[in-house]
C-alpha cells in the first residue's frame, strides 16, 4: 500500500474498507494512515481511534483524565 503524507481519498477509503485494519472488527489499527481519529465502519456513527498512531492514544489518555477530573470536581462540591 502506498504511504505518503496526502494519502488519496481513494486510498482512505481502501483503507477504511479493509478488514485486517480492524481488530476484532471494532478497532481500527492502520499505521500507513496518520490520522488521529478515523471514522467508524459505519461512517454515519461518527469518528474512533487509531490505535496505531501513538498521538491518538495520548488524545484518549488526556480526555480520560479530564472526564476523571470533571467528575473528582463534582464529587467534591
Amino acid at each position: 500500500m502506498e504511504q505518503n503524507n496526502n494519502p488519496t481519498q481513494e486510498t482512505l477509503d481502501q483503507w477504511h474498507n479493509d478488514p485486517s485494519n480492524w481488530k476484532l472488527g471494532i478497532f481500527y489499527y492502520n499505521k500507513q494512515d496518520k490520522r488521529l481519529f478515523p471514522p467508524k465502519r459505519i461512517k454515519q456513527l461518527g469518528s474512533t481511534v487509531n490505535f496505531a498512531n501513538p498521538m491518538s492514544i495520548l488524545a484518549v489518555i488526556l480526555l480520560v483524565a479530564a472526564i476523571w477530573i470533571v467528575i473528582k470536581f463534582y464529587k467534591s462540591m
